[in-house]
């Protein structure tokens, strides 16, 4: 996926195309599980507005339009689930693979072969 100034001109080389060849010009695709094509407007778009210096201050949405609260709840079941809509933003996908870090009340997830960032 470009980002970016290569975002910008890939945008205007195209010119006159339409919107989804531009889109599938910029590599905002993904392979929906029946294998079909799935374009990413709203990913494109975001992108599009962050490369023109437009910040939309993190308005992050997930399913539904509801803007996403960045809390995790462990559920009765002793599972926790980060949900879709954040895998989606770091552009996860499935069979990703993370070690675990535990910590003092905390837990972090490193991707397997990735280096382990600590925030100070």
């Amino acid at each position: 996926m470009l980002i970016g100034n290569d975002l910008l001109t890939k945008v205007r080389e195209l010119g006159d195309a339409g919107k989804s060849e531009i889109v599938r010009a910029c590599g905002y695709v993904s392979t929906k599980k029946d294998g079909g094509e799935r374009l990413n407007f709203t990913a494109f778009y975001e992108a599009l507005l962050e490369a023109k210096g437009v910040d939309i201050g993190g308005a992050s949405v997930g399913k539904g339009g509801r803007k996403l609260s960045y809390i995790a709840t462990v559920q009765g079941n002793g599972n926790l689930l980060i949900g879709k809509a954040y895998t989606a933003m770091l552009n996860l996908k499935p069979g990703d693979e993370f070690d675990i870090k535990l910590g003092r009340k905390q837990i972090r997830l490193v991707p397997v072969g990735g280096e382990d960032e600590t925030e100070e």
